[in-house]
């Protein structure tokens, strides 16, 4: 998630804003310090224009 989102220059913030979660919540994510449920999921995946399952791809 972090990838596409820097691809996409948006801060954590901008991305919170974009799929209406707060900013500490997608460092969490990002930290790996949160769970995600499959409604924020697409919620990130629909921000980052992207299919969910693109975020549920282990990271190479």
């Amino acid at each position: 998630m972090r990838t596409l989102r820097l691809q996409r220059q948006l801060s954590q913030e901008a991305l919170g804003d974009l799929c209406d979660l707060d900013r500490t919540y997608i460092s969490g994510i990002e930290r790996k310090r949160r769970n995600l449920s499959i409604r924020n999921i697409q919620r990130i995946a629909d921000a980052l224009g992207v299919d969910a399952r693109v975020l549920l791809e282990p990271v190479k």
